[in-house]
Parts: structure tokens; C-alpha cells; sequence
């Protein structure tokens, strides 16, 4: 038996279900080819008959030494017999009792290449089982061994396929062939199941889009199919064969590498189970003559008259022929465009009568409810047809129909239309022929469809058990469903109910919210409370994490729910769900009941608006830990408040708004003031405790903090109300229009001229915009032209609520003002901001003619005002910067800018002569310089200050430009400021040249322009080196000071050449000084300034000439002044000596720079002093590194 493979093993499933009652072919004679024995032949029983044990010996010993098989030893002895042959299955069944193993493999490979496979062998070797329980207990001595020993010493074995027969095989000449023998088997199962892989994949491909989909295609050629992934994939390989047969090759390694899941060398790696289709090349050639589809084809055969043929034609006469077929041609065409025509006649009046009758049923559903479709059914048809009563009293006692079942007889049952069928009288059929107008009536008053019966006499026993081969299976859930049809709309609504709860899970998440329009109809209409609830638990817990356009999706079909049930079943159905989820573990669902409460707000009852949804929103608020919830609370608040109507739930919404303000998430207190405080506000006018109660609340608040704030006042606290007040600025003002004296002459038409677009601060949302408040921008129009003419010429005689805003609210709020702490930079900006909107919203002239004359009547400009020990301290306070940049700044004209110039002219006049503290002028320098547009304006307050007569007024307006030169352009400091110090500097008093040190300091650190820092710096070194400096010992105070503050920052070489020099000379200088407390100031000072410099990087030879001798005669002093700074001073010798060292060694070795060494010395000396000492094992080091949780 040559080359013969018994791995070749086939464990075909189908195979055996083809052929399940196979019996086993009998082995023929190789001699005379006679067949096997008769059936009867107890020799030849079927395959899965127990085999006789008589055959063969029972004794399981090895076969002779010759080697004779024992199949060969079972054929030689049954030749003697030629009439009694064994069974192939009983040999096999007695191969494999005795265990030969082998024996048995090697019979079924013969078996299977003879055509002829054995379903015991089959089987056998299939399962895996058998040889597992081999691989436990080896055989016994006198069990039958083979020629190579035991099979079972392969302990491992689990399964025939991955057996390595090479292993254990006792014939070295065959290990080889043996293991190609089982790599063969392996690689030719691992084609099979590719290949029914492949062809299952090309099934999917080819009905992966439906049947009606592609009618749609086809009917629509502007439609384009979709492309298909296997699609996909071959037109990849094509194109990338393209490109490299016409050498792009760049091209396809660029497209190979885009689509790097396919494989470009291997046409089988596309997936598809047919041929290679042509080049792209011959497809473009063949693309005007496409071959035919092979599903298209079909054999036809055609028969053909003697008459048709070729020769005979030529015999017939040619012109005739041609006239004959065109004149029946011509015929067709015309019958067929007066059929059309009819057709276009009847469907015109068809959708005459389907409008009417759509029509009729919109108006019955509105006005009538109807009884139950089965009485209507019975009752219609009894009435018209009386003759038919017996019949229909026939057929309700015979038909299940007619009997009331678990659905109240909503659905067509079709499992048992057999029998009703049966009974039915001829005259019941003539019913169903009824006019064309009738199909279009309702389905639930339509008569039962009745068919024909045929004239036979079987009973109906007989007929139900022959119909029960249909193979319907209506046992099932889902078989119940199908066998019964829908004929109502209630019905419809029953099913979906039954159904969704089962579609649900199985649909896609990424695609439920598809399933939106369908569960929430059902929900409206289905009839069942219980099961409307279930459907709307179902859509709120639809999608698992919802995104922002699936819980719009939510939204809008539960807003569309509440439109069409109304309140009360909003409130019983809807409201549950969302309080079901209300401390769910996802924000995103947290997040939908949220937004649900503002959304069913318009369509829940005013008792559970106000009671329930705000308690629940007012929890989430408190309790939610995600912004973005808490966020969408504070909204659907504000739509709550939009809607109460339930004035004794003012309080809480006032604890509400101070509750969100005080959230830590800006996103939150952003809502509040684009949502929740114009919502408020708008009922709060509603209820006429705008001005008496919500505005005076926040007042009160705000004085009882500055009351308890004068050792630490609590600036966040201080934002939130003041922020809120801010927020409430528009509406008071609609609320000063409104109730006006004018209102009512407001008109609308005429000539309205446009609003200006600077009239009103940019409002932070649209509710905050008065337009919007008041209605629409032509009435805002009409009211302000009315408001400025009142204003102007009228007065404010009878205005009460503009009266309570200049008599009550204005004074409260300066008085406020005078008391915040000058020095608070932050508590300054959020009042100047307050004040400036203020302003702008009510105007020009209102701010002329009331806020400016009440703050110029306090403050007035005189020194008695700066009296501190008086108590006339106002123009020290806050409300000097206050008033500058928050009332004198709302209008640019030339008017108001000579207002605000002159105004800080007097203050520092004032403060400067009565040597006041500057505070409140800092202040306003400070928030002024912040904004460019008012650094000309300072200048020309400064240089009134420069050309003053008073050299106090010189030195205040020297030490100002240190506050207004950062920020400013080098242009304006080179053109204004350095002119203005300089020339202050030429005056004879000192006190004014030393006031400029800060401002030359500023220069230096901000200004980049080479030319302007050479003139800073011989000013300063005039200073440094001018003999008649040298015993000025505040000069020197302050400019150690100010190498201290800008050195850092300024440029490397100034700092290296100038400050570093100077500081090394006047700490040198120090040690000789006499006077104790001078003594001591400057080495603070230089303590200071060399601490700050320190970080610097500094070069080697400024370090060793400069700094490190700086350093050593301060510590001279700090040894006897102050020991505590010596200790310090003694370290940063140290390691400004060990800098030096490390560079020198860096530069002998020359593997890195300078700056490098130094860089990286000092980080790993820091490093080491925190970390301990080197030596630290890997694993602490790894626990150092180890991010805190």
C-alpha cells in the first residue's frame, strides 16, 4: 500500500446527517467481485449493531512473527468460505475491542480512499474521549502489544490530531515521514476550515443587504449602495495590483500601509470565496458590455416553424412585414395610454376617498369612543344581512373565534382557521365582494375573510391531523405572536407591549436610540398601566451612558409623551422613572433625569411642580458630585422658576440660588447666572419683591460680611453676592422702565431709531438681556427714548422705582464701598465692575445726574477729608478707585476723560500734601494700568505730578510710574516715562531722586531696547557712584531693594556687569559701617537680594570675584548682627563653592559645559539633601516616584 496517508481522517457532521440510516457496504471478493451477503446474513449485521464475538479469537495476543495484520488473518480465514463473507464494521468493531489502534487508523484509511468510510471508525477516531481515557492506565502484560509496544505510552495525548507519532514511533527511517504525514493532516484541516469559513462569509456578503433595500437601489439609480467590507477589500487588491503593474510603487507601499488588515499578496486573504475577478484594466475595457450575472441565466428551450425560418423570410415580401408589425405596434401603444388614463381617472377618486375618509375617522376618534370591535363586527353583520343569522349563529358556536379569548378577540388567530373554515355557508362568502370603497374602512369593522371549500367529505379529526404536517409551531412566545394578527390599532399597541421588552436587549447600543419613536408610542397608547410602566423603564434605561444627542433624542420623545397624555399621566408614569434614577451610579443617566425635571416642567401640575421636582432637584444639587449634573440642575431650576406660581416658595428658591453661587464648579455658578437668577428675578418682579426683598437680602448679607470681616474679610463669599447683585442689574432696570410714568405712551409704530450696539454691557446670556426682559428690542427702543426725555427734562417726580434706586439703593451701596479694604485688589475690581456695569445699564444721563453728584459729594477734594486723626479719612478709603474706575470710566468722550484726569490730579495733589497714605491711589493706578486704552491718560497725571512745584507731589508721582510701567509698550516708555524720571532726577531734592530707583528698576526688568537700558543704567550708576550719595543711606536701602526685585528677572548681562558688582561694593562697604542700625538694614536688605539672586545662573568668573566675596563680608556682618542668617549664609558659601569646583572639574574632563555642570550639580546636591543618601534601594526609590492615590 503505497503512500497511503491514515491521517486522512474526515469528520464531516453533514456526511453524517445525510446519511443516517447507511448501513455499511459488505467487503467483495477481489477475485470475482461478487456482492456481500444477503441482509440476512447474521454475518452482516447493520453499523450499529452489536458485532458477534464468535468471529475472531477472543485472546489479545500479538499476531505472528511474520507480521501478518490481523485484517489480513481475517480475510485468509474466511476464503476458505467463499459464501459466507465478515463485515467490514464487524472487523473494525473487533479492531478496536482489542485495542490495535493503529491497525484500526491504518483499515480507515483505506476504507476512506476506497471511497467506502465506516461510521464506526469514523466516529472512534473523531472523538477525542477515547484516547484521553487511554492515556490513564497502560494495558496489561498479555494484552496485545504491536510491533512498536504499547500505543498509550503517549501520556499526553488529548486528541488523534495533535498525537506525534515521530516521536514515539519505534522505526527510526519513518519518523520523518510520519510527522510530514500529521503537519499534512494539520494544514489540510486548516484549509477546510478556511475554506467553509470563506463561502459562509461570501453567504453573509451576499445577503447582507436586503432584498427590498436593493429594489430600492435598482428602482433608484441616484441611489448609491452602500459598499459592502468584502467589497471593500477587493477592489483594495485590485487597485494595489494597478498601482504596482504600472510601477507606483511608492503609491502602494503607502496604500498597503493604510489598509495594513489586508494582505496585497494574497488574493485569498480578500475573504471571498470566488475567482479573481479581472484587472482593473479589463474591467475598464468591459465596462460598457457587462456579462451576465450567472443568477440571471436559465436553460430555455424555444421551438421553432418551418416557417420562421431564415430562407423563408427572404421569400416573403420585405415592405410589408415591417408596415404590418409598426401598425400593431401602433395599436398597443394606444390601448395601453387609454388604460393608463383609467388608471390615472381611478386613482385621482381613490385619493379623493382615502382624504374623506381619513378625514371621517379623525373625527369619530375625537368625538365618539367606539364599544368593542367584536360586537361591532357581529352586530353589523347581523343587521345587513338577516337572511345569513342562522349561518352566524352557526359559526359563534362552532368558531373559536367567536368565543372571547385571553387577547378580547383583538387578533386573527390563525392556528386553528381550519376549522370555522368548514362550516361556513356559501352565502357567508358572497360578503367578501365588496365595493373598491370598502377596503378602505376600518380593520376592525371588517368581516372575518372567508375562502373556498373544497366538495370533499372529510371529517374535520381527519383534516386537522393532516394539516398538522405544516410544521407551524405556535407553542413558543415568539410563535404565538406570529400566528396572531393584529386588526386594530389597540391590538397593534398589545403586540408592541408583548415584543419590545424582548427587542430591546438585542439591538445594538450604539443604535437603540432608533427604538425611541416606537417604545414611547406604544407607551402612549397601550392600554395596560402596568405595561406603559415597563416601557418607559425601558427608555429611560435604554442606552447605559447616554451621550448628548441620544438624551436630546430621550428628551424630545418625553416632552412629545407629555404633550400628547397630559399632566396627570406625566406625573404618575414619567415622574417615577426619573426619581428611580436619581442616584444612579452613571452620571450620564443622573445627568437625564436632571435635565428631564426642566424639560416636563411646561406639562406637569403646578402642586408637583412646586413641591416634588423641586425637592428632587434641590437634593441633586446638594448631594451630586459630577458638575456637569449639578450643572443641569441649576437649569432646570431656573425653568422651575420660570413656571411657580407659589409665592411661599420665594424662601427657598433664595436659599437655592445662594446654595448654587457657592458651588465650586465655575460651570455651575456660570449656569446660575445664565439661567437660574434671570428666571428668579423675572418672578420676583411678578411678585413685587425685587426691590423690597431679594436685592435688600443680598445687601444685608453682604454689610453683615464686611461686619465680620475686619480681621480677615472672606473675598469668595464677597464675590458671590456682589456676582448675583451684578446679575440683577437688568431686570431692575426693566422693572425702572416698566413701571415708569411713560410706559404707557410707549407705541411702537413710527420711526423707531435702532439701539446702539454699546447702549447696554454684554449680557452673559440671552435672559440677562433687557430686549429679551422687556420683550422685544423695538418696545426696549421706544421706552429708552421715553426714559432719556424723562430723565433730561421731567425728573423723576412719581417714579418710585427709580426713586427707591437713587434715594435707597445707591447710598447703601457707596456706603458699602467706603468700608472694603483699599488694599484688596480683588474686592477693588469686583465693585469697580459692579459700578461700571451699573452704570452703562442705566446711562449716561442717569449716570450724571444721580450716581456722579452723589460720589462727588462725599468726596469732596479738600484736606480736611484726609484728616485721619479726624475721621475724615474718605479719600484713603476704597471709594476713590471705586469711583475712578468704575463711574468715571463708562463713557470715553473727551468730557469724561478731562473728568477722570482731573479728578486723579486732585487726589494725588491732596494725599500728597496732607501726607496721607497712597493706598487708594495705587488702587486706582493699578486697575487702570491694567487696561492699555488708559496708559496715555496716566502719563499726563503723572507729568502733572513731574512739573508740580511740591517735591511730595514729585516723589508721589515718581513712585506711580512704577506702578504703571508694566504692561506698557517700550515706545510709550521710551517717548513719556524714562523723560519724566529722568527729569525728576535733575531736581535738587533727594527724597525725589530716590523715589525713582523703583521705576528705573521696572525698566530694567521689562524693557528689552538696548538704548533706553544704557540711559537706566548710567542713572543708576550715577547714583551708585556720585560721591555725594555715598552717606545717603536710604538711597542705598533702596536700590539693594530694587537689584533684589528685578535682578532675577533682568537681563543676564546687566545683572553680571551692574548688580552683582554694586551689591559686592555696598555689602563690602557694610562691614566698615559704623552706625549699628544702619548697619543691620543693609544686610537685611542684602540678605534679601542675594537670596533672590542666588537662583540665578552665574557664571564662573562673576561668581568667584562677585558673589562669593559678596556673600563672605555679608556673613562678616550676620556674624555679629543676626547668627541665625550667618548659619544660612555659611550654606550657600558651601555650595556656591562646590559649583565652583564641580565646573572646574567638568572643564578639565571637557564632558560638558559650564552650564550644564552647574545646572546639573545643583539639582543633584537639592536632590540628595531631599532624598537622603544615595544608597536608596531600587524599591524605595520606586515607592518615592509612586503616585499618590
Amino acid at each position: 500500500m503505497a503512500s497511503v496517508n491514515p491521517f486522512n481522517l474526515s469528520d464531516s457532521e453533514e456526511e453524517a446527517e445525510r446519511r443516517p440510516n447507511e448501513t455499511v457496504d459488505t467487503e467483495r471478493s477481489p477475485s470475482d467481485g461478487a456482492p456481500g451477503p444477503p441482509p440476512g446474513n447474521p454475518f452482516s449485521p447493520p453499523a450499529d449493531a452489536e458485532p458477534p464475538t464468535l468471529l475472531l479469537s477472543s485472546n489479545r495476543t500479538s499476531p505472528s512473527g511474520e507480521g501478518i495484520s490481523v485484517s489480513v488473518a481475517a480475510t485468509s480465514a474466511m476464503a476458505g468460505s467463499a459464501e459466507t463473507r465478515v463485515s467490514v464494521d464487524v472487523i473494525a468493531a473487533q479492531l478496536i475491542r482489542d485495542q490495535y489502534i493503529l491497525t484500526a487508523l491504518e483499515f480507515h484509511t483505506e476504507l476512506l480512499e476506497a471511497g467506502r468510510e465506516l461510521p464506526r471508525l469514523r466516529d472512534y477516531f473523531s472523538n477525542p474521549g477515547n484516547f484521553e481515557r487511554q492515556s490513564g492506565t497502560p494495558p496489561a502484560k498479555d494484552q496485545v502489544l504491536g510491533p512498536g509496544g504499547p500505543l498509550n505510552r503517549a501520556g499526553s495525548i488529548s486528541t488523534l490530531d495533535s498525537l506525534d507519532f515521530a516521536r514515539y514511533s519505534d522505526d527510526g527511517n519513518r519518523e520523518s515521514d510520519e510527522r510530514v504525514a500529521v503537519l499534512e493532516f494539520e494544514l489540510r484541516k486548516a484549509k477546510e476550515t478556511i475554506q467553509a469559513l470563506r463561502a459562509n462569509l461570501t453567504q453573509a456578503a451576499e445577503s447582507e443587504v436586503p432584498s427590498q433595500e436593493r429594489k430600492n437601489f435598482k428602482s433608484s439609480p441616484e441611489i448609491q449602495e452602500p459598499i459592502r467590507p468584502l467589497e471593500k477589500r477587493a477592489l483594495n487588491f485590485l487597485v494595489n495590483e494597478y498601482l504596482l503593474k504600472n510601477e507606483y510603487k511608492l503609491s502602494s507601499i503607502t496604500f498597503s500601509d493604510e489598509n495594513d488588515d489586508q494582505d496585497f499578496e494574497l488574493w485569498d486573504d480578500v475573504g471571498l470565496n470566488i475567482p479573481k475577478p479581472p484587472d482593473l484594466l479589463q474591467l475598464y475595457r468591459n465596462c460598457g458590455t457587462p456579462l451576465p450575472s450567472p443568477r440571471d441565466t436559465a436553460d430555455v428551450s424555444v421551438e421553432v416553424d418551418f416557417g420562421d425560418l431564415p430562407g423563408n423570410c427572404i421569400a416573403q415580401d420585405p415592405p410589408k412585414k415591417p408596415d404590418l408589425s409598426q401598425q400593431q405596434q401602433t395599436e398597443v401603444v394606444q390601448e395601453l395610454e387609454y388604460q393608463i388614463s383609467l388608471l390615472n381617472n381611478e386613482k385621482q377618486s381613490l385619493a379623493e376617498q382615502i382624504k374623506k375618509l381619513q378625514s371621517e375617522i379623525q373625527t369619530l376618534k375625537r368625538t365618539v369612543s367606539s364599544p368593542p370591535p367584536a360586537t361591532l363586527d357581529l352586530g353589523s353583520q347581523n343587521a345587513s344581512n338577516p337572511s345569513s343569522s342562522c349561518s352566524t349563529t352557526n359559526i359563534s358556536s362552532t368558531d373559536p373565534l367567536s368565543v372571547p379569548p385571553t387577547d378580547n378577540g383583538k387578533y386573527l388567530d390563525i392556528r386553528g382557521g381550519s376549522e370555522p373554515e368548514t362550516d361556513l355557508d356559501p352565502p357567508a362568502t358572497q360578503n367578501t365582494s365588496h365595493p373598491h370603497l370598502q377596503s378602505h374602512n376600518k380593520l376592525k369593522s371588517r368581516p372575518p375573510v372567508q375562502f373556498d371549500q373544497p366538495n370533499r367529505k372529510l371529517s374535520p379529526a381527519f383534516l386537522q391531523a393532516l394539516l398538522s404536517f405544516c410544521r407551524m409551531c405556535s407553542d413558543s412566545r415568539l410563535g404565538a405572536e406570529v400566528s396572531r394578527i393584529a386588526d386594530s390599532e389597540e391590538s397593534v399597541m398589545l403586540m408592541l407591549g408583548r415584543c419590545l421588552p424582548h427587542i430591546v436587549p438585542n439591538v445594538l447600543l450604539a443604535k437603540r436610540e432608533e427604538l425611541i419613536p416606537l417604545i414611547l408610542c406604544t407607551a402612549c397608547l397601550h392600554p395596560e398601566p402596568k405595561e406603559r410602566d415597563q416601557l418607559l423603564h425601558i427608555l429611560f434605561n435604554l442606552i447605559k451612558r447616554p451621550d448628548d444627542e441620544q438624551r436630546q433624542m430621550i428628551l424630545t420623545g418625553c416632552v412629545a409623551f407629555a404633550r400628547h397624555v397630559g399632566p396627570t399621566r406625566v406625573e404618575a408614569e414619567l415622574l417615577p422613572q426619573c426619581w428611580e434614577q436619581i442616584n444612579h451610579k452613571y452620571p450620564e443617566r443622573r445627568l437625564l433625569v436632571a435635565e428631564s425635571c426642566g424639560a416636563l416642567a411646561p406639562y406637569l401640575p403646578k402642586e408637583i411642580r412646586s413641591s416634588l421636582v423641586l425637592s428632587m432637584l434641590q437634593q441633586m444639587l446638594a448631594e451630586d458630585k459630577a458638575d456637569m449634573v449639578r450643572e443641569a440642575v441649576v437649569k432646570s431650576l431656573g425653568i422651575i422658576m420660570g413656571y411657580i406660581d407659589d409665592p411661599d416658595k420665594y424662601s427657598q428658591g433664595f436659599e437655592l440660588m445662594l446654595l448654587s453661587l457657592s458651588d465650586p464648579s465655575e460651570r455651575v455658578v456660570s449656569a446660575v447666572h445664565q439661567v437660574f437668577i434671570p428666571a428668579f428675578a423675572a418672578w420676583t418682579t411678578e411678585l413685587g419683591t425685587l426691590q423690597t426683598a431679594l436685592i435688600p437680602s443680598l445687601l444685608a448679607r453682604i454689610e453683615k460680611l464686611l461686619m465680620q470681616g475686619e480681621h480677615g474679610l472672606d473675598e469668595h463669599k464677597l464675590h458671590v453676592f456682589l456676582s448675583a447683585l451684578q446679575s440683577l442689574i437688568p431686570p431692575l432696570f426693566a422693572v425702572v422702565l416698566q413701571n415708569a410714568p411713560f410706559t404707557s405712551r410707549a407705541k411702537l409704530h413710527g420711526d423707531i431709531p435702532a439701539i446702539e450696539v454699546t447702549r447696554f454691557p454684554r449680557p452673559a446670556s440671552p435672559l440677562q438681556d433687557v430686549a429679551t426682559i422687556i420683550g422685544s428690542r423695538e418696545m426696549l427702543s421706544a421706552l429708552l427714548l421715553l426714559y432719556d426725555h424723562q430723565l433730561e427734562h421731567e425728573g423723576t417726580t412719581g417714579w418710585e422705582s427709580l426713586l427707591w434706586v437713587v434715594n435707597q439703593l445707591l447710598p447703601q451701596l457707596i456706603e458699602i464701598v467706603g468700608r472694603i479694604n483699599v488694599t484688596s485688589s480683588t474686592c477693588v475690581h469686583e465693585f469697580s465692575r459692579f459700578f461700571w456695569r451699573f452704570c452703562r445699564t442705566f446711562g449716561k444721563i442717569f449716570t450724571n445726574t444721580k450716581v456722579k453728584p452723589q460720589f462727588q459729594e462725599i468726596l469732596r477734594l479738600s484736606e480736611e477729608n484726609v484728616d485721619v486723626s479726624a475721621g475724615n479719612d474718605i479719600l484713603t478709603k476704597a471709594t476713590v478707585p471705586i469711583y475712578a474706575t468704575g463711574v468715571l470710566t463708562c463713557y470715553n468722550q473727551d468730557e469724561d476723560r478731562k473728568l477722570l484726569v482731573g479728578f486723579l490730579e486732585d487726589v494725588m495733589t491732596t494725599l500728597s500734601l496732607s501726607h496721607a497714605p497712597l493706598d487708594s491711589l495705587k488702587a486706582s493706578f493699578v486697575e487702570l494700568g491694567a487696561n492699555p486704552v488708559y496708559h496715555e491718560l496716566l502719563l499726563t497725571v503723572l507729568w502733572y505730578g513731574v512739573v508740580h512745584t511740591s517735591a511730595l507731589v514729585r516723589c508721589t508721582a515718581a513712585r506711580m510710574f512704577e506702578l504703571v510701567l508694566r504692561g506698557m509698550s517700550e515706545a510709550l516708555v521710551d517717548r513719556r516715562a524714562a523723560p519724566a524720571l529722568i527729569t525728576l532726577c535733575s531736581g535738587p531734592e533727594f527724597s525725589v531722586r530716590i523715589s525713582t530707583i523703583p521705576a528705573f528698576g521696572t525698566i530694567m526688568e521689562t524693557v528689552t531696547q538696548k538704548e533706553l537700558l544704557e540711559r537706566v543704567k548710567m542713572q543708576l550708576a550715577s547714583f551708585l557712584e556720585d560721591p555725594q550719595y555715598q552717606d545717603q543711606h536710604s538711597l542705598h536701602m533702596e536700590i539693594i531693594r530694587t537689584f533684589g526685585r528685578v535682578g532675577p528677572n533682568a537681563e543676564p548681562r546687566f545683572r553680571d556687569e551692574f548688580v552683582l558688582p554694586h551689591l559686592h561694593k555696598l555689602a563690602l562697604g557694610n562691614n566698615s559701617q559704623a552706625v549699628e542700625s544702619k548697619r543691620i538694614d543693609i544686610a537685611t536688605q542684602l540678605f534679601e537680594a542675594y537670596s533672590a539672586l542666588s537662583c540665578c545662573f552665574i557664571s564662573e568668573e562673576v561668581m568667584v570675584n562677585h558673589f562669593l566675596p559678596g556673600l563672605r563680608c555679608l556673613r562678616a556682618d550676620m556674624e555679629q548682627l543676626s547668627p541665625e542668617h550667618e548659619v544660612i549664609l555659611s550654606s550657600m558659601i558651601k555650595e556656591c563653592e562646590i559649583k565652583v569646583e564641580n565646573r572646574g572639574m567638568a572643564d578639565a574632563q571637557g564632558s560638558m559645559s559650564i552650564a550644564s555642570s552647574l545646572v546639573g550639580e545643583d539639582a543633584k546636591t537639592k536632590f540628595l539633601s531631599k532624598m537622603g543618601q544615595l544608597t536608596t534601594s531600587g524599591a524605595m526609590l520606586a515607592n518615592v516616584f509612586q503616585r499618590k492615590k
